[in-house]
């Protein structure tokens, strides 16, 4: 059967999410999660929708691709495709193409699991290899402890403290309370949870959203921040924890992130709060 490159509209993302939910495990490469599409949610599902494709093949979705920016695909297959030839060349194909409306011409990068037969086919094709990202878990088999600080989780009333917080840590950031309620009202933050760590004084001095996959898989942090006014004080190292233990609560077997190898801080804070630090990954890039 054919190789269908397709766009689910608003009404497939649950279908989207739902497959990718069923791809995570502890033992798979760090790979796009269902929170990855939660956190592109606060842009609307209108946007999200037309940032997700999918490939299939009599009616089974084999791959599901996140446009997350104008040149970046963030790719994941289903476990037993990984090394589907006529899958992997398809996918080499559509992304190669800007005429399949995938990625435009230009400097493009795609994020594929590592040892997947994609990553040699765009190898094979002169897509070079950009710089290195670190994936990190904490395993939740044992219960977390204490992350010493007040963690208060958000609700809708609480959005303007956590878009705050998130502006403050992040240059550049826009992230608005408009924003944070399209996201909150999206598939995957049924399982979601976005928290405010607090000093001595009361100030939110650090946030983060945690994003469940199911009981039995591991969860998401996307993204972690400490304020700007507050960093050095160990704040970062506790909302981490306080991540890790609410996805414990959800179910969660375990907790991953990916942060730039290049951000040694980032890394260090993860290592930190009981995240131990796995072999890089690295995107493909076309392009100078």
């Amino acid at each position: 059967m054919a190789i269908t490159l397709g766009e689910p509209g608003v009404g497939g993302l649950g279908q989207a999410v739902g497959v990718l939910r069923e791809w995570q495990s502890d033992g798979a490469p760090m790979q796009l999660h269902p929170g990855d599409l939660g956190w592109f949610w606060r842009s609307g599902a209108e946007a999200t929708a037309a940032a997700v494709r999918t490939w299939s093949r009599g009616g089974r979705i084999l791959a599901v691709g996140l446009l997350d920016g104008p040149g970046l695909l963030r790719l994941t297959i289903a476990p037993d495709a990984q090394r589907d030839e006529e899958l992997a060349r398809q996918l080499v194909e559509d992304v190669t193409d800007p005429e399949r409306g995938v990625l435009p011409e230009g400097r493009v990068n795609v994020e594929a699991p590592m040892g997947a037969m994609v990553q040699d086919l765009l190898s094979e094709v002169g897509w070079e290899v950009d710089e290195p990202w670190t994936p990190l878990r904490r395993d939740l088999t044992e219960p977390v402890a204490d992350p010493g600080v007040r963690i208060e989780v958000v609700g809708p009333e609480e959005a303007h403290v956590y878009t705050a917080v998130h502006r403050a840590a992040f240059d550049g950031s826009r992230f608005t309370d408009e924003r944070w309620h399209a996201m909150a009202t999206g598939l995957p933050y049924a399982d979601a949870r976005c928290l405010v760590a607090y000093d001595d004084q009361g100030n939110a001095v650090a946030a983060v959203t945690v994003w469940s996959a199911g009981p039995g898989r591991p969860g998401l942090l996307e993204p972690m921040g400490v304020h700007r006014d507050h960093r050095r004080r160990g704040y970062g190292e506790a909302i981490t924890v306080a991540a890790a233990a609410t996805l414990r609560e959800l179910g969660s077997s375990s907790a991953i992130v990916c942060t730039p190898s290049s951000n040694v801080g980032a890394v260090a804070t993860y290592k930190s709060a009981g995240f131990r630090q796995r072999p890089e990954v690295r995107d493909r890039r076309r392009g100078g």
